[in-house]
């Protein structure tokens, strides 16, 4: 009886809640239903296959799964800054693997991270804190992180992230405001969608600049036939080049515009995103060889349209209808513009439609920007070259994807296809002298391939005289200048690029944040050094140039903590990459640098890549 009665006053007693505090990180697949639909055996097979990678890294960054619900996961880590870290580290990886696979098929995660109390029953945890991170999960961009103000407050300034301060929100079965936090690093490199263009609003407005600005936003396309597309892209990007040539006019770079596209746009946002005065939008329609071209002319301040116009004509007058477009366009914003301005922005079309159309299908297929669809763009490129050998853009702009294919997707290329991109860059220059967008795509070809820096020089400077409005032009013009021991001018050259072309993730991240944090290298500049190299890793955290520095700039500041936390990223990351390989990648730059001193700089760095191997 003693015992009895015992057993049931301890079975009253109130049981003890265990709790502590948390970084509480939830993540689940965007769309994963949808894609279940396309694709049920092949999703989950997918699933699983990624699972294998993003929970090693988890275990890597001390974390632990405490459930995962179909394609979600509830994980747990004792510190933010691994959660974060950890994060940042899956979102990276994930946009490796995403890379080549039709933008329908890629499998996006969304995170969101909080730091919390949380109740502890067994394995699993409970609570407000868990609440909030599923919360922050669910308003997470596709390939983008959110975090709450208490994790923020944790890692602000030890993680090489930037965050976008989305303000209080309320959150779904949440009773109080939440701040949020967006980071800007995203996993998606689908080369649009990143968490930093998602949230453009969060972006200071640009000045304007001290001449007429403009950006022409992608056109519909009102055919009803997705496969027509690539006309509309392709009618805005010649629209874009041919306003581009007016040197009395400051034009948006073409990938820019673009990240608009698909969009819902408020025009005043518009205009003081990309520092604008005008914007353009319109709309394509083709119906069998007619099309129409639908444009109006916006003033971004007041919404107010200024003009409106209707163009319809024939495909194989696709040059004259733009030609028309762009005519209006620039009567309106500069009535006085000389007619020998107009004269000279005009441009040789080539012979035949069926050549422009190849060429339109193979920018559409590059702008894709992956191995698969490089290699589809070429052969296109090439098909609108056996219908008209002698047309500038497609020679010039063929050249460039062996440019791409090597120093973006690190493929080896073969002494003959050298020699090929070089003579077709040789070709494109001499039929057009006075184009500089050809001129400016030979110069980046002569620039990464010949050692005829020079040449390269002389070609980038004819491109920016003849369109100052060329990003691309004066990014090539900031490696030379970089190569050539003119380190200041470079900063000024990028710089330059960057206002013309203010949110293209790819340019940002392949030509100008490298060469800016390059100049800052060269220049001993090591507080400017800093800060562009970790915008550079908040916009593409795998970078591997990127990494390399920021692990030198912490050990040469003795931050010996941060130097572990980045050998471990790189290992992650860069599976097997030892010092003798990364020395070996970058071991042709030394060669390029004209100054002893900059050679003797640069080979100090390369003899500080203490790797692990």
């Amino acid at each position: 009886m003693t015992s009895l009665g015992h057993l049931a006053m301890e079975q009253e007693q109130p049981v003890r809640v265990g709790r502590r505090l948390a970084a509480i990180v939830a993540a689940d697949v965007a769309g994963y239903s949808r894609l279940m639909g396309l694709d049920e055996v092949g999703t989950a097979r997918t699933l699983r296959e990624h699972r294998k990678v993003t929970d090693a890294l988890v275990a890597k960054h001390g974390g632990r799964l405490v459930k995962t619900t179909g394609d979600g996961v509830l994980l747990e880590f004792p510190s933010v800054v691994d959660a974060v870290e950890c994060a940042v580290a899956v979102q990276a990886v994930m946009a490796q693997r995403n890379e080549g696979v039709p933008q329908n098929r890629r499998m996006l995660f969304r995170i969101g991270i909080n730091l919390g109390d949380i109740l502890i029953e067994g394995d699993d945890i409970l609570g407000d804190g868990v609440n909030v991170a599923a919360r922050l999960e669910g308003i997470a961009e596709p390939g983008g992180i959110c975090i709450s103000a208490s994790a923020y407050d944790q890692v602000h300034g030890k993680v090489l992230v930037e965050f976008d301060d989305l303000g209080e929100q309320r959150l779904k079965n949440i009773d109080r405001l939440v701040r949020i936090y967006a980071t800007k690093s995203s996993g998606h490199l689908g080369k649009a969608a990143s968490v930093v263009f998602s949230h453009p609003e969060a972006l200071k407005p640009l000045p304007l600049p001290d001449k007429p600005s403009i950006a022409v936003l992608p056109f519909q396309n009102m055919s009803g036939d997705p496969e027509q597309e690539y006309l509309s892209d392709g009618i805005v990007e010649d629209i874009i080049t041919a306003l581009s040539r007016f040197k009395s006019l400051f034009v948006i770079a073409r990938n820019s515009s673009f990240t608009y596209k698909g969009k819902l746009v408020d025009v005043k946002q518009v205009g003081r995103e990309l520092g604008v005065r005008y914007v353009l939008e319109g709309s394509v329609r083709k119906a069998g060889a007619r099309v129409r071209i639908t444009g109006q002319l916006i003033e971004a301040a007041t919404g107010s349209h200024i003009w409106a116009q209707k163009i319809d004509g024939q495909l194989e007058d696709m040059f004259d209808l733009q030609d028309q477009v762009t005519r209006s366009v620039v009567g309106a914003i500069v009535p006085s513009l000389m007619q020998a301005e107009i004269d000279v922005a005009n441009r040789k079309p080539p012979n035949t439609w069926s050549c422009y159309d190849r060429y339109l299908r193979g920018n559409a297929l590059l702008f894709q920007f992956s191995p698969a669809t490089l290699e589809k763009a070429k052969e296109e490129y090439r098909q609108a070259l056996s219908l008209d050998p002698a047309f500038p853009p497609a020679l010039a702009t063929l050249s460039t994807c062996y440019v791409v294919q090597r120093f973006i997707y690190g493929q080896d290329l073969g002494e003959g296809e050298l020699v090929k991109s070089l003579e077709l860059s040789a070709r494109a220059a001499e039929l057009a002298p006075y184009d500089g967008m050809v001129l400016s795509l030979c110069a980046l070809t002569d620039t990464f391939f010949s050692d005829d820096l020079e040449k390269a020089a002389i070609l980038a400077e004819r491109a920016v005289s003849l369109n100052p409005n060329i990003s691309l032009a004066w990014a090539v013009l900031g490696w030379i200048h970089n190569w050539l021991g003119e380190p200041e001018r470079a900063c000024d050259a990028f710089d330059h690029a960057a206002r013309l072309n203010p949110l293209d993730r790819v340019m940002l991240v392949g030509q100008i944040l490298p060469g800016t944090s390059f100049a800052y290298f060269l220049l001993g500049r090591q507080d400017q050094w800093l800060m562009c190299v970790n915008r550079l890793l908040a916009l593409d955290p795998s970078n591997l140039s990127g990494l390399l520095d920021a692990l030198d700039i912490a050990r040469q500041q003795g931050r010996n903590g941060d130097a572990e936390k980045l050998l471990q990223r790189i290992a992650a990351l860069h599976p097997g990459l030892r010092s003798c390989q990364a020395r070996e990648i970058y071991r042709d730059i030394s060669r390029r640098l004209r100054k002893p001193e900059h050679q003797a700089l640069f080979d100090q760095w390369l003899s500080r890549l203490a790797l692990r191997e």
